[in-house]
């Protein structure tokens, strides 16, 4: 199978840049998976997963925080807002963090809160748990 170009590049680093068989990114109405001969696009994704699998058959995932793709000519351009593999993922962070967005939108009415941002935030915290492994049934957003 014939190879695209990618790139990942977050707010604070450039995360991949290789040739990659596929990329699954998950979109707005499910995920979507580009291949060689990709027709062009430009699209937004959300937070969740992306899935590359490299020439050797290899896949590598990462959690990532939305953001958005570019594809053209064999050449793929991923502007990821986070983007971190399982072994970068702070846990207790993320705990933490999913705590904090569950109180304040559990707090709603005794002070004000932007609740779109709490929304976002508890969305990421949970996609770090999952993709960790550490997101238990007891703790349902």
């Amino acid at each position: 199978m014939k190879e695209l170009k990618l790139e990942i590049i977050t707010l604070t680093k450039v995360a991949f840049t290789g040739n990659v068989k596929s990329l699954t990114v998950p979109g707005s109405l499910g995920s979507f998976q580009v291949l060689f001969n990709h027709a062009p696009l430009m699209s937004t994704f959300e937070v969740g997963r992306i899935k590359l699998e490299n020439g050797n058959a290899e896949t590598n995932e990462f959690a990532t925080g939305g953001g958005t793709i570019e594809v053209k000519d064999n050449v793929i351009l991923v502007l990821a807002d986070s983007l971190e593999s399982k072994e970068e993922i702070d846990i207790t962070r993320a705990q933490g963090a999913l705590q904090r967005a569950k109180n304040r939108l559990g707090n709603r009415s005794k002070e004000e809160i932007d609740q779109i941002r709490a929304e976002a935030a508890l969305a990421r915290a949970v996609n770090r748990l999952k993709f960790t492994d550490s997101y238990r049934s007891n703790s349902s957003a």
